[in-house]
């Protein structure tokens, strides 16, 4: 849930222009003519109207326009997307296809880009927008150009390229309900003439929406968010030729942890088995559901930091590009949470990780403006990670090691685990072939080869030696043993026809692929509690083959725009988790095959200068063609036909701007947005249950000054009018809903 009641916004933007170095293409003035955007969904520059993916783009001045602070938000304007926070990251939908697995062996089935640099830890998908370029969203596969983990879609982050020859300094400060304070400042400075050096900081905070009553409270939930971000850029041209763009990030993420509610308060009758659980549902009642009558025992609080270096170097040799892009990344995880289960259970947990990633890209573009043009490169990424997650008194004493009873000397119940390894190297290539001057028929492909392995254990510490059972301070269960290779060619196959006055039309049929993975535990005769068959321990990958067709049309001088696509999917060896077993834990298998029907339709209409209306709708039919879950009391229980986690029937969406053009040369822009999404469900695969989400309303209003030359601009807003509350997961029938 996220509600600003009133939120005003104050800014200072002011540019000085030194004389001019700046070079625009023909595609940048295109886009400056007719409203269009420039977009590097096909890894090169090209006119959103003219690029035929289903692709979503919104420029830095339409998110702050719309109020949009970080990715959660995004799920309001792009067609069947949805991303919530789902306990130590998040969890990113689109059409349907999504991942739950948000551990250090877990792969993600959107990949979450900065600046065209992959990144791997879901937790950072929630890091702050400040001082961007863009967004855009790709929907459907891209495992061509993008690769593995892609099999949902990309989500791009393109941050504001240094500016070259200008001097430029802007401020944004937002302040409302919660507690909600933003704030970015930006520098931009010339050297030379060719080359700048840009800054961005951003302060980010908000409280918990979660309500403490039922007694004192040991720790408060606020700050919930306390994130302080920067960044650093240097770039530009040296000669005719060489271009380039060294970027630096590091952001500080405190604040809290805890984001869950009682069961109870949604679901009253959730322990029943029934495929599907309707919640109890009032309307105008969102303080009683998002109400924790628990106080909490145990410190709630984060210290998460991530830091990164990217470089993105080109070179034209003419008639062929090289662009070389690199990155080195690290994220560092120390989590503290009362960890609240059964109903009864109050545990302190911890959560220590370390997580370091490096990529490497090499990019070959040919064809300029001829007939025949395309790009070939490789592709290295490799992520290394270290932690262990602990989970305290009582629930420990709960966790019984081999042949002992219960036992109160256990201080934890952890799962240390290191190093965790993975590994992906690619080679791609993807080509176009102009039939005629607006007939293209493309084609691409990419081998990809990935390799997985993880040492770790799960264990039990105890207070004494004498206490223990192994007669240690520390007693391994099992370890967790587990190394496994995987490999797979992805291809595409489109053709679209720009039709001359009209747009564009485009048809393709594009796969992807998410690599396999491992369970906790390890092979018979392999280590201590090692008792699994290979069958059990590891899981396969995951594919989808995507059929689409859609449009992108422009009537009346550019007065009318339509945007739809039509699509199917075959989604095979889904890959969905569960907790289970003696230890618990998280089991992961490929359980199911799916299908995935759909149409997104987008319509802007501008009626006159000062006049824009924009609306949108989406229907889906997201479903399991074949699934058995894995079940000893329900052998014959089936979700076939059952819908998939967070994918809405369908949405709509409709709003409304009108500018009023002030006699100083000044403007203000008034403007509303609703969206209305159907109800949608969240499995819960232990207790062989569906949770419904009931259908919602969401609307949103801004009123906005800009002053002369936009030298500033103050801005008001209200978000979630209706306050309504929409649950994003429902992990386990002992645990609570997330928010």
């Amino acid at each position: 849930m996220r509600k600003i009641l009133l939120a005003g916004t104050a800014a200072m933007a002011f540019t000085v222009v030194t004389p001019a170095f700046a070079q625009q293409d023909a595609q940048a003035d295109d886009a400056a003519e007719t409203g269009d955007i420039v977009v590097t969904a096909t890894r090169s520059e090209t006119l959103l109207s003219k690029t035929p993916i289903a692709l979503t783009a919104i420029s830095g001045e339409g998110l702050r326009d719309a109020g949009i602070t970080d990715s959660r938000a995004l799920t309001d304007i792009v067609p069947n997307l949805q991303i919530s926070e789902n306990g130590d990251g998040a969890r990113v939908s689109i059409r349907g296809v999504t991942s739950t697995d948000n551990t250090e062996k877990g792969d993600p089935s959107a990949a979450f880009l900065l600046d065209g640099v992959y990144i791997a830890r879901p937790i950072e998908v929630l890091n702050s927008f400040f001082d961007l370029e863009r967004v855009e969203v790709l929907r459907g596969p891209q495992g061509t150009l993008f690769g593995r983990n892609t099999t949902a879609g990309v989500i791009n982050v393109i941050s504001a390229r240094p500016k070259a020859g200008e001097f430029q300094a802007s401020g944004d400060a937002t302040y409302g309900n919660l507690g909600t304070v933003n704030a970015t400042g930006m520098i931009n400075l010339p050297v030379g003439e060719t080359l700048a050096v840009r800054a961005a900081v951003n302060y980010d905070r908000q409280d918990s929406p979660i309500i403490q009553t039922g007694g004192p409270i040991v720790e408060s939930l606020d700050p919930y968010r306390d994130t302080l971000s920067g960044r650093l850029s240097f770039g530009g041209e040296l000669g005719d030729r060489f271009k380039f763009i060294i970027r630096g990030d590091y952001t500080q993420a405190k604040g809290g942890v805890y984001n869950l509610l009682p069961l109870g308060n949604f679901f009253p009758d959730a322990a029943t088995p029934n495929p599907t659980v309707n919640p109890r549902y009032t309307p105008n009642k969102a303080r009683l559901q998002r109400t924790l009558n628990i106080p909490l025992q145990f410190e709630d609080k984060k210290n998460n930091r991530f830091w990164g270096v990217a470089g993105e170097f080109s070179y034209d040799f003419g008639g062929v590009e090289l662009t070389y892009l690199g990155s080195y990344r690290e994220t560092h995880r120390d989590d503290d949470r009362d960890f609240f289960v059964l109903g009864f259970l109050h545990t302190d947990t911890y959560f220590f990780g370390d997580f370091k990633q490096n990529s490497h890209e090499v990019r070959a573009a040919f064809g300029g403006e001829g007939p025949f043009k395309g790009q070939v490169g490789g592709y290295y990424f490799n992520e290394e990670s270290t932690l262990e997650a602990t989970i305290g008194l009582p629930f420990s004493a709960f966790v019984v090691g081999p042949g002992q009873p219960l036992n109160f000397n256990q201080t934890g119940f952890g799962f240390p685990q290191g190093p965790t390894k993975s590994t992906s190297k690619a080679v791609f290539g993807q080509f176009t072939y102009d039939l005629t001057p607006e007939l293209h028929l493309t084609a691409g492909a990419r081998y990809t080869k990935d390799a997985k392995s993880r040492v770790g254990a799960t264990i039990l510490d105890f207070n004494s030696v004498a206490n223990s059972f192994c007669g240690a301070l520390r007693c391994v269960l099992n370890e967790n043993i587990a190394a496994r290779k995987y490999s797979k060619t992805t291809w595409k196959v489109g053709i679209d026809y720009d039709a001359p006055g009209l747009g564009l039309v485009y048809a393709n049929v594009s796969t992807g692929y998410k690599a396999g993975g491992f369970n906790d535990g390890c092979e018979t005769g392999q280590g201590v509690g090692c008792s699994l068959l290979a069958t059990d321990l590891y899981y396969s990958p995951e594919t989808l083959t995507a059929y689409e067709g859609g449009f992108k049309l422009r009537f009346a001088d550019n007065a009318v725009r339509l945007n739809a696509s039509i699509f199917h999917y075959d989604y095979k060896g889904l890959q969905l988790s569960q907790i289970c077993c003696s230890p618990p834990q998280t089991l992961t298998k490929n359980a199911a095959a799916a299908k995935v029907d759909g149409v997104e339709l987008e319509a802007v209409l501008r009626p006159s200068d000062n006049d824009q209306v924009d609306v949108g709708f989406t229907w889906l039919d997201a479903r399991y063609s074949k699934f058995f879950p894995d079940t000893a009391n329900r052998p014959t229980f089936s979700f076939n036909g059952r819908p998939l986690d967070h994918a809405p029937k369908y949405t709509a969406s409709a709003g409304y701007t009108h500018t009023f053009n002030l006699g100083n040369g000044g403007k203000v822009d008034a403007s509303v947005r609703t969206r209305l999404s159907a109800a949608y469900f969240m499995q819960d695969l232990n207790n062989l249950s569906q949770f419904r989400q009931p259908s919602f309303t969401k609307t949103g209003a801004t009123l906005t000054y800009k002053a002369p030359d936009d030298r500033y601009y103050i801005q008001g807003y209200v978000q979630n009018i209706e306050n309504e509350i929409t649950l994003a997961a429902r992990p386990h029938p002992a645990l609570p809903v997330v928010l």
